[in-house]
Protein backbone atom coordinates (compact mmCIF):
# COMPACT_ATOMS: atom_id res chain seq x y z
CA UNK A 1 0.00 0.00 0.00
CA UNK A 2 2.92 2.17 0.74
CA UNK A 3 4.81 1.66 -2.77
CA UNK A 4 1.27 1.83 -4.29
CA UNK A 5 -0.89 4.34 -3.29
CA UNK A 6 1.07 6.87 -0.23
CA UNK A 7 4.82 7.23 -1.44
CA UNK A 8 2.83 8.57 -4.81
CA UNK A 9 0.74 11.07 -3.04
CA UNK A 10 3.86 12.21 -0.86
CA UNK A 11 6.08 12.67 -4.01
CA UNK A 12 3.36 15.20 -5.78
CA UNK A 13 4.57 17.69 -2.71
CA UNK A 14 8.04 18.84 -1.87
CA UNK A 15 9.61 16.81 1.21
CA UNK A 16 9.13 19.78 3.38
CA UNK A 17 5.57 20.56 2.53
CA UNK A 18 5.22 16.73 3.00
CA UNK A 19 6.77 17.19 6.61
CA UNK A 20 4.32 19.66 7.59
CA UNK A 21 0.98 18.04 6.40
CA UNK A 22 2.49 15.02 8.56
CA UNK A 23 3.23 16.85 11.54
CA UNK A 24 -0.09 18.70 11.46
CA UNK A 25 -1.71 15.28 10.77
CA UNK A 26 -0.36 13.87 13.98
CA UNK A 27 -1.91 16.90 16.22
CA UNK A 28 -5.05 16.18 15.01
CA UNK A 29 -5.43 12.27 14.88
CA UNK A 30 -3.92 12.67 19.00
CA UNK A 31 -7.37 14.43 19.48
CA UNK A 32 -9.73 12.66 18.05
CA UNK A 33 -11.65 10.80 20.76
CA UNK A 34 -10.43 6.66 21.06
CA UNK A 35 -7.19 6.84 18.82
CA UNK A 36 -4.48 7.62 21.62
CA UNK A 37 -6.02 4.27 23.20
CA UNK A 38 -6.53 2.40 19.74
CA UNK A 39 -2.71 3.49 18.80
CA UNK A 40 -1.25 1.94 22.01
CA UNK A 41 -3.59 -0.93 22.02
CA UNK A 42 -2.35 -1.63 18.09
CA UNK A 43 1.71 0.01 18.42
CA UNK A 44 2.87 0.11 22.05
CA UNK A 45 4.81 -2.99 22.98
CA UNK A 46 4.76 -3.66 26.43
CA UNK A 47 6.98 -6.36 27.58
CA UNK A 48 9.05 -6.04 30.61
CA UNK A 49 11.94 -7.74 27.85
CA UNK A 50 12.22 -5.12 26.01
CA UNK A 51 12.74 -2.88 28.99
CA UNK A 52 16.21 -1.02 28.90
CA UNK A 53 18.09 0.60 31.55
CA UNK A 54 21.33 2.74 30.60
CA UNK A 55 23.17 5.31 32.97
CA UNK A 56 20.08 5.34 35.32
CA UNK A 57 17.60 6.24 32.75
CA UNK A 58 14.69 3.82 32.45
CA UNK A 59 13.57 3.27 28.80
CA UNK A 60 10.03 1.07 28.18
CA UNK A 61 11.86 -0.23 24.78
CA UNK A 62 14.86 0.25 22.80
CA UNK A 63 13.35 1.79 19.95
CA UNK A 64 13.40 5.40 19.54
CA UNK A 65 12.68 8.19 17.13
CA UNK A 66 15.46 10.16 15.80
CA UNK A 67 16.31 14.14 16.22
CA UNK A 68 15.36 15.46 12.99
CA UNK A 69 11.69 15.40 12.37
CA UNK A 70 10.26 16.85 15.22
CA UNK A 71 12.84 19.55 15.34
CA UNK A 72 10.72 21.46 18.33
CA UNK A 73 9.29 18.93 20.52
CA UNK A 74 5.94 19.87 19.03
CA UNK A 75 4.54 16.34 18.53
CA UNK A 76 6.10 14.20 21.64
CA UNK A 77 3.34 12.35 22.63
CA UNK A 78 1.88 11.94 19.23
CA UNK A 79 4.64 9.80 18.71
CA UNK A 80 4.91 8.21 22.21
CA UNK A 81 1.82 6.64 21.79
CA UNK A 82 2.94 4.84 18.57
CA UNK A 83 5.05 2.74 20.54
CA UNK A 84 8.56 4.14 20.37
CA UNK A 85 10.60 3.97 23.64
CA UNK A 86 12.35 7.23 23.40
CA UNK A 87 12.72 10.08 21.04
CA UNK A 88 15.14 12.39 20.28
CA UNK A 89 14.44 16.19 19.59
CA UNK A 90 16.26 18.94 17.08
CA UNK A 91 18.24 20.15 16.49
CA UNK A 92 17.68 22.63 18.88
CA UNK A 93 19.67 26.14 18.69
CA UNK A 94 19.02 28.91 21.30
CA UNK A 95 17.63 31.39 19.57
CA UNK A 96 15.01 30.74 16.99
CA UNK A 97 16.15 31.00 13.11
CA UNK A 98 14.64 29.78 10.17
CA UNK A 99 17.32 28.15 8.64
CA UNK A 100 18.63 27.69 4.99
CA UNK A 101 16.76 29.27 2.35
CA UNK A 102 14.46 27.24 0.30
CA UNK A 103 14.19 24.47 -1.34
CA UNK A 104 16.72 22.99 0.87
CA UNK A 105 15.92 19.39 0.97
CA UNK A 106 15.94 17.33 -2.15
CA UNK A 107 14.79 13.88 -3.41
CA UNK A 108 16.83 11.45 -5.16
CA UNK A 109 14.30 8.49 -6.36
CA UNK A 110 16.94 6.92 -8.28
CA UNK A 111 19.42 6.35 -5.38
CA UNK A 112 16.60 6.18 -2.89
CA UNK A 113 18.22 9.31 -1.13
CA UNK A 114 17.30 12.61 0.22
CA UNK A 115 19.72 15.91 0.25
CA UNK A 116 19.19 17.46 3.78
CA UNK A 117 20.21 21.38 3.62
CA UNK A 118 18.27 22.68 6.17
CA UNK A 119 20.52 24.44 8.28
CA UNK A 120 18.95 23.73 11.98
CA UNK A 121 15.61 25.88 11.84
CA UNK A 122 14.55 26.18 14.82
CA UNK A 123 12.17 27.81 17.01
CA UNK A 124 14.79 28.35 19.86
CA UNK A 125 15.77 26.74 23.33
CA UNK A 126 12.65 28.21 24.88
CA UNK A 127 10.04 27.48 22.92
CA UNK A 128 11.34 23.44 23.17
CA UNK A 129 12.05 23.22 26.26
CA UNK A 130 8.51 24.86 27.35
CA UNK A 131 6.65 21.90 24.92
CA UNK A 132 9.26 19.66 26.77
CA UNK A 133 7.96 21.33 30.16
CA UNK A 134 4.73 21.12 29.73
CA UNK A 135 3.92 18.55 27.16
CA UNK A 136 5.77 15.79 27.80
CA UNK A 137 3.80 12.31 28.86
CA UNK A 138 5.38 11.54 31.98
CA UNK A 139 7.93 8.68 31.69
CA UNK A 140 8.47 9.57 28.13
CA UNK A 141 12.49 9.88 27.40
CA UNK A 142 13.09 12.94 25.54
CA UNK A 143 16.90 13.75 24.53
CA UNK A 144 17.58 17.07 22.83
CA UNK A 145 20.38 17.35 20.00
CA UNK A 146 21.64 21.26 20.30
CA UNK A 147 23.32 22.75 17.95
CA UNK A 148 24.16 26.79 17.96
CA UNK A 149 23.11 29.96 15.48
CA UNK A 150 24.09 30.57 12.52
CA UNK A 151 25.02 33.75 13.64
CA UNK A 152 27.14 32.38 16.58
CA UNK A 153 30.82 32.28 14.91
CA UNK A 154 32.53 29.04 15.90
CA UNK A 155 34.88 30.42 18.72
CA UNK A 156 31.71 30.96 20.78
CA UNK A 157 29.62 28.23 20.17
Amino acid sequence: MYKRVVRPIMFLFRPEVIHHIIMIGLKVIYFIPGIRCLCRKILKEKNVFLETEVCGIKFENPVGFAAGFDKNGEVINELSMMGFGFMEVGTITPKPQNGNSKPRVFRLPKDGALINRMGFPSKGLRFTSDKLRNKRRKGFVVAGNLGKNTATPNQKA
